[in-house]
């Protein structure tokens, strides 16, 4: 992990960065070590993310092995950290095609098209393991990864940042503790219609509005990952963190596919082939990070806690609603399928 931790640590002194009339443009630690100048084809991927995440840091890698393979002729342009804007208006530039690519966050990509919503269901690809058999199935990852070609995108692949749960001000050891959070979570309709059903209170706000709403107590939780909660900082103010485990989270690989379409074909297969595999790889890397981040977090005194078996039941029971309306949207017989095969 000495990358990641590098990342970290460099992010944590951006503020000095930029307060010092000397320092360099920290980005400079991800600029490629070639010259992308003479590229034939150039393929701008945005992403929101942090790239000591390795779920978004994997762009800097398929940006190396794209150029490599091609010999010079494509350039991955990646563009982490809301270079290019939120995720509402990425969305749109890439439906227009102003870029060709973007990781986008599985809680945003369910308003590209409701089947994408699948995976951010409650306890359907909650687990490490159910999401590799749900990317290695065919019949569940067919309709997922052509959810949105009448829009022109085409979902290449995916990776993650970690397992969902909450980060708290104060322990949350049961459902009767949570219902005294005011929860942030994101700006995503399915999550909206099961913290409804759920019965929790909760605030839907950016993320770059959080930090200062936690530490002014206008929210008292935080929707998400270890991973993200740690990286960013989230920790050292909400020091307590409930393992709920209801879904990963995953950035969701988007093209352009009438600007795929005009590349030369062995580009295509080479550039899908890589995002491909380097995603691959970025999942089984997302699984150890998660793992390491906790215990970081477990060393700068971060407390960690599980539901009861029943209060997760209960969560499922009270979500029923959730899945018959959002079975309509996904397709009933689809979200069917993907629950029985992944035993959810």
């Amino acid at each position: 992990m000495p990358y990641v931790r590098a990342l970290m640590l460099l992010f944590t002194l951006l503020p000095v960065l930029a307060s010092s009339t000397f320092a360099a443009d920290p980005m400079d630690n991800w600029k490629p070590k070639f010259d992308p100048s003479g590229a034939e084809f150039t393929y701008i991927l945005s992403c929101v993310g942090h790239p000591a995440i390795e779920g978004v840091g994997v762009g800097y890698r398929i940006r190396d092995k794209v150029w490599e393979k091609s010999n010079g002729r494509l350039y991955v342009d990646f563009r982490p950290l809301s270079q290019l804007g939120g995720e509402k208006d990425v969305i749109n530039k890439l439906q227009l095609g102003a870029i060709q690519g973007m990781m986008s966050s599985s809680v945003a990509a369910a308003n590209i098209a409701a089947t994408l919503g699948v995976v951010n269901l409650p306890y359907v690809v909650d687990t490490f393991e159910k999401l590799d058999r749900f990317r290695k199935t065919p019949e569940l990852w067919q309709p997922f990864r052509d959810a949105a070609l009448k829009k022109n995108i085409l979902v290449t692949d995916i990776t993650g940042y970690g397992s969902y749960g909450w980060a708290t001000t104060a322990p949350v050891r049961s459902l009767a503790e949570a219902k005294e959070i005011n929860f942030r979570i994101a700006q995503a309709p399915v999550n909206i219609d099961f913290y409804k059903a759920w019965g929790l209170k909760f605030t839907v706000m950016p993320w770059p509005d959080v930090p200062q709403a936690l530490q002014t107590g206008v929210i008292t939780g935080l929707d998400h990952t270890p991973i993200v909660c740690n990286i960013s900082g989230k920790f050292n103010v909400a020091k307590n963190y409930t393992e709920l485990e209801y879904a990963q989270g995953l950035y969701i690989h988007l093209v352009n596919t009438r600007w795929l379409k005009k590349l030369p074909t062995d580009l295509q297969h080479l550039l899908l082939d890589t995002i491909s595999a380097e995603s691959a790889v970025a999942r089984d890397l997302t699984r150890r990070q998660q793992a390491a981040e906790i215990e970081a977090a477990k060393t700068h005194q971060v407390n960690f806690f599980t539901l009861s078996q029943r209060d997760k039941e209960q969560l499922i029971k009270l979500a029923r609603p959730v899945y018959d309306k959002w079975g309509e949207k996904i397709g009933s017989e689809y979200l069917s399928q993907v629950r029985a095969a992944l035993g959810s």
